[in-house]
């Protein structure tokens, strides 16, 4: 009968030393193989990090109106039990894949990280569906995608379906919101004024950068929403979660989970560009009459 082994290493008996050694040695020899592949846990969050967190250059907006093509941030300022975030790339060295490159693999969930710093973790396209071409004004209730940065995110498209038992937000159990390949229905937004009763009026005008706008996802007419009491933790801290789902106050409109900037970088090449919003009539008034300009040069051209 073939010897076999009934004790381990450590235990003292029989040629106890020489397996010890060979243990070890056989320890050593994989931790270098992965070591040279560059497998090890400490070198794959290293990778990650070194890449997600590449600084990206926002698009400038001399119009002061968002464009397909235009590189922005999804920014919700903040509310009651949140501080001011953005929709960021959640990765972590299990989503992370070297074929054909090293990059992010698809799909990859998100989460609203409270780091405003334009990179390739935060920083989206805004990517027509229809074929308009790049350069052309985005405008209210147009149907467009939000896609990631080439190389290392991969140029993955915001997706969202409507909830299952199998597929929904990790926390609060609402509809998820992930990064995925495929550019189809599932990934097409569009954008409405932040106020219902402006709503109808500001429909067809071009959509202003740096200014607050509701997200709705075209197929299950839900929100995208920040969750400040869903706190996720991630590779880069503590962050919240992010769903599509519309949450509405006693008058029936959009509560701040809701509301987004569409940040773009300061022409004067100062950062980002101030949060502008309009808080009196007459700032409202003189948006409209700018936004109808537009639609008047857009129309005879």
């Amino acid at each position: 009968m073939a010897h076999s082994k009934s004790y381990r290493s450590k235990v003292k008996t029989g040629n106890w030393k020489e397996d010890q050694v060979l243990e070890e040695v056989c320890l050593k020899t994989q931790y270098l193989e992965k070591k040279a592949r560059g497998e090890l846990a400490a070198q794959r969050v290293d990778l990650l990090k070194q890449n997600i967190l590449k600084p990206v250059n926002l698009s400038v907006t001399n119009d002061g109106y968002l464009h397909f093509g235009d590189v922005v941030m999804l920014v919700n300022i903040g509310g009651e039990n949140r501080e001011c975030s953005v929709v960021s790339i959640n990765s972590d060295i299990h989503s992370l894949t070297n074929v054909p490159t090293p990059g992010i693999r698809a799909p990859c969930q998100v989460s609203a990280g409270r780091s405003i710093q334009p990179c390739t973790r935060n920083a989206f396209i805004i990517t027509s569906v229809d074929g308009r071409p790049e350069g052309a004004i985005l405008r209210f209730e147009q149907s467009f995608a939000l896609r990631t940065t080439s190389g290392f995110a991969r140029g993955l498209y915001l997706t969202s379906d409507v909830k299952s038992f199998q597929k929904c937000a990790k926390m609060s159990r609402l509809q998820d919101v992930y990064l995925d390949e495929s550019d189809g229905f599932l990934s097409w937004w569009k954008m409405v004024h932040f106020d219902p009763q402006e709503r109808l009026e500001y429909e067809g005008h071009p959509v202003p950068a740096n200014m607050k706008v509701v997200i709705i996802h075209c197929k299950t007419n839900q929100a995208l929403a920040v969750l400040g009491d869903h706190v996720l933790w991630t590779t880069h801290g503590k962050e919240y979660e992010v769903t599509a789902h519309t949450f509405l106050d006693s008058h029936r409109a959009e509560r701040d989970n809701n509301q987004w900037i569409l940040s773009t970088a300061d022409p004067a090449g100062d950062g980002l560009a101030l949060l502008k919003l309009p808080q009196s009539p007459a700032a409202n008034q003189e948006f409209t009459n700018s936004n109808q300009d537009v639609q008047n040069e857009y129309t005879e051209s």
